[in-house]
């Protein structure tokens, strides 16, 4: 009966310190923080905005490259003419255009001069269009490494802001001689905002660069066989060339 009375007056005392005090709402808690606090809550609500800004951008960005891709591997099907074909998309920024590019470019520069070398023409050609894929991957993942940068870091420095936070209670305790809720309760409210800016600004961080790294290995293993179909297509000229 007694522990019941102590939960019961830890409870009303902490009610109490809610009512009487109105600086528990997200704001009032950032304006009463210190200052490091402060730095810390900033500099996660910045990286959280700029990290939804990449989700938001990243997203319509490989959706409109899938669009476009399948209207290309469709015309490319269609085509009779793979030189017209070539002339029409040579200055494509389509990710999947560039290694079409780069192994039309290839396979000319390899049987224009001399005789040729069907077996180091298919190397060449292979080679081509493996590091157009892997630059073209490089470079639509580059803004990748942000949201993984915050996914990892941003808890660990929402934890800094909560252990300051903690430290400035015991301060207070110290300072007032007294360990009640009113003394405690505003430096361990910081505290936990922080952590919560903090994993506000990871959680989607994580989620959003895992899903993007899955839909990335997508549309490589997509140009990939988009390569493999189209130095299977050169080689066979190779082959019927030599005849």
């Amino acid at each position: 009966m007694q522990n019941e009375l102590q939960r019961d007056s830890v409870l009303l005392e902490t009610l109490s310190v809610v009512a009487i005090s109105s600086g528990f709402s997200p704001f009032e808690l950032f304006l009463q923080a210190d200052i490091i606090v402060k730095l810390v809550m900033i500099g996660l609500l910045l990286a959280s905005i700029w990290t939804w800004t990449i989700i938001v951008s990243f997203a319509m960005k490989v959706r409109r490259i899938q669009d476009r891709t399948e209207k290309f591997e469709a015309a490319y099907s269609s085509t009779q003419d793979v030189d017209r074909f070539f002339q029409k998309y040579k200055k494509s920024v389509l990710p999947v255009a560039r290694v079409f590019i780069a192994g039309i470019k290839e396979w000319r520069r390899s049987t224009t001069a001399g005789p040729v070398d069907r077996e180091g023409t298919r190397e060449r050609l292979a080679t081509a269009m493996n590091a157009t894929i892997a630059r073209e991957i490089d470079a639509m993942a580059d803004r990748l490494n942000f949201l993984a940068t915050v996914g990892s870091v941003a808890p660990f420095v929402g934890l800094f802001g909560t252990v300051w936070g903690i430290m400035r209670s015991f301060s207070a305790i110290a300072a007032e001689q007294n360990s009640s809720l009113a003394v405690v309760a505003p430096g361990i409210a910081e505290a936990l905002f922080a952590t919560a800016i903090g994993l506000f600004a990871a959680i989607p961080a994580v989620i959003a660069y895992n899903r993007f790294s899955h839909r990335l290995n997508k549309l490589e293993a997509r140009m990939g066989r988009f390569a493999d179909g189209l130095h299977a297509s050169l080689s066979r000229e190779l082959e019927l060339g030599a005849r």
